[in-house]
C-alpha cells in the first residue's frame, strides 16, 4: 500500500486531536473530490515498517485521541488497512479509531470488507455527492454521508444527526 502523508494534530478529521493515514488509491472518483490526488495507487510512498513506527509513535502521544483513517479510500486498500487497524487497536485499546470510505457500511457488508467494523470506532461512509454537499456538516462533504458509532456491543449506531 502507498500513502499520500501523515498529518498530526489533525482535529478537523474525527473527535479530538488526532493523527491522520491518508492512503492512496480510490476507485470512487467522486466529482469535487477536495483529495483528488490519493486517487491513484501509485501515488505517495511505501507504507513500510519505518511509515508505521511513525504513525504509531504519534498515536503514543498523550494528547491524540486517536488514528483516522483516510485517502484516498482505505477499503481500496483491504488487505493492508484491515490489520493496521488491527494492530493499531490491540496497541492502543484507549485511542478510537476513525474510518473514512465511499462504500456504504451496508456496501462493505456485501462486499464481505465488514470485519474492519470490529476495529474502528466510528465510520464516516458513503461517496461524495456534489449536489448534496454542505458545508455547515461535521466530520463530512455532503449530506448522504453518515457517521455511525460502534457501540460496546459491537453493533453500529448512526450518530449522524448526533454529531451536527
Amino acid at each position: 500500500m502507498n500513502i499520500r502523508s501523515i498529518t498530526f494534530p489533525d482535529i478537523n478529521n474525527g473527535l479530538g486531536c488526532r493523527v491522520t493515514l491518508w492512503t492512496s488509491g480510490c476507485n470512487h472518483h467522486c466529482k469535487g473530490c477536495h483529495n483528488q490526488c490519493t486517487w491513484g495507487f501509485n501515488e505517495g510512498r511505501p507504507f513500510n515498517d519505518a511509515e508505521k513506527e511513525k504513525l504509531f509513535s504519534i498515536l503514543s502521544l498523550p494528547y491524540i485521541k486517536g488514528l483516522t483513517l483516510s485517502g484516498g479510500d482505505p477499503i481500496d486498500n483491504y488487505a493492508d488497512v484491515l490489520p493496521l487497524a488491527k494492530e493499531a487497536k490491540a496497541k492502543f485499546p484507549d485511542k478510537d479509531i476513525w474510518l473514512y470510505t465511499g462504500y456504504t457500511v451496508e456496501q462493505l457488508r456485501e462486499m464481505g470488507r465488514d470485519e474492519i467494523i470490529d476495529y474502528v470506532d466510528y465510520i464516516v461512509d458513503g461517496e461524495f455527492v456534489i449536489s448534496k454537499r454542505d458545508i455547515t456538516l461535521a466530520f463530512r462533504g455532503s449530506s448522504n454521508q453518515r457517521i455511525w458509532h460502534r457501540t460496546e456491543g459491537g453493533e453500529l449506531e448512526d450518530m449522524t444527526d448526533t454529531l451536527d
